[in-house]
């Protein structure tokens, strides 16, 4: 593994959020920020974003190019062709140059094929990276829908970031009874509150696990709730979404007769797995293959910090459902904890099962 590996590709932030969240009123304002002056942004339809009155060149049907010099394009079909055309674009000069694209989702669209399509198209992958994702969660009625809409579960879920908006109009118990449910889905992740304004834009996405803020990102995975013991799992009561914790034992983990996860429910828990002592590197990486192998399809998400033997700098894998992000390393660690942290989210296989699993394939590796 390469240490000294840097990703200058170009970032894709994905925004997506439940009917009626604000996504598009969020875009509207960061679109007018400094920090997305070099911005491209996808959306589904171009003129359900309303920037008209911005707009200052239409370079053809489908994309308009921005005062504040970000490009809006839109997509009526290939997210993967739409990304490319544009890269395409930008080398023969017919666009402005771009640093990032964000990709507005619909309201009820599941965010990981989008996520999934960069990651594993080998023609994106040459060209892009995933960024940061954020998720809108309406402070009006985001607890009845993530009560209620496996979607809006599943946005959370994935986020990076979750923008609470519209906390101008609901009272403080309220607010608090909000941020509760959503860090019962997603507690490691930043939460920002908007009241109609883009203070927090260049937090919002310019910072990710790949890019040069990578150390300041994963120290938030950790940083935004407690880091629970080795083995303990995090139920999300406070989102009316009990903790699904089903018998399994390590050995079973992975075997063709043993229960299927499936977010049947939309129950999502979030069980951090800590390991006192460097792992191996070849037997966590299987352990981690044959995990999502079995399981992917209701493990949401997976972030994690490791020290491994040999290794003197700290490793960051993450990933969504069933693909990795390629590991990379960090220059440095970003505290003083030098412990192996994992953090998985969505409808999980017990948490002793999962580090007793672990546990016997670094111990075959030492064999």
């Amino acid at each position: 593994m390469n240490t000294n590996d840097i990703d200058d590709r170009c970032a894709v932030n994905v925004l997506t959020g439940f009917l009626g969240s604000g996504k598009t009123t969020l875009l509207r304002r960061l679109l007018n920020s400094e920090a997305f002056a070099r911005c491209a942004v996808l959306v589904n339809e171009l003129g359900e974003i309303a920037l008209d009155h911005d707009l200052l060149e239409r370079v053809d049907q489908e994309t308009v190019v921005l005062r504040s010099g970000c490009i809006c394009c839109g997509v009526r079909s290939d997210m993967a062709s739409a990304l490319l055309g544009l890269n395409e674009r930008r080398d023969r000069g017919e666009v402005p140059p771009f640093e990032r694209v964000v990709i507005e989702t619909t309201g009820l669209a599941d965010p990981v094929p989008v996520i999934n399509t960069v990651i594993s198209d080998p023609a994106l992958r040459h060209h892009y990276r995933v960024g940061t994702v954020v998720a809108t969660v309406d402070a009006v009625h985001g607890i009845d829908q993530l009560r209620q809409r496996p979607e809006a579960r599943k946005q959370a879920a994935v986020a990076d970031r979750i923008v609470i908006t519209k906390a101008d109009l609901v009272a403080p118990p309220a607010l608090e009874a909000l941020r509760a449910a959503v860090a019962g889905i997603n507690a490691h992740c930043r939460v920002v509150e908007s009241r109609n304004d883009a203070s927090e834009a260049e937090v919002l996405m310019a910072r990710d696990a790949g890019g040069d803020g990578r150390a300041l990102e994963v120290a938030q995975w950790f940083a935004s709730a407690p880091v629970p013991p080795s083995g303990h799992v995090r139920g999300p009561a406070e989102a009316g979404v009990g903790p699904f914790t089903p018998s399994v034992t390590a050995p079973s983990l992975f075997a063709p007769e043993g229960r299927r996860l499936g977010l049947l429910h939309g129950r999502i828990d979030t069980v951090t797995l800590t390991f006192d002592e460097p792992l191996d590197w070849t037997a966590f990486g299987v352990w981690l293959s044959m995990l999502l192998h079995r399981h992917g399809h209701a493990i949401l998400r997976v972030k994690g910090i490791l020290n491994l033997r040999g290794v003197e700098v700290p490793t960051v894998v993450h990933g969504v459902q069933h693909l990795l992000h390629p590991p990379s390393h960090l220059s440095r660690w970003p505290d003083d904890d030098r412990r192996s942290r994992v953090v998985l989210i969505g409808e999980l296989p017990a948490a002793e099962a999962l580090r007793q699993s672990l546990a016997l394939f670094t111990a075959a590796g030492d064999d």
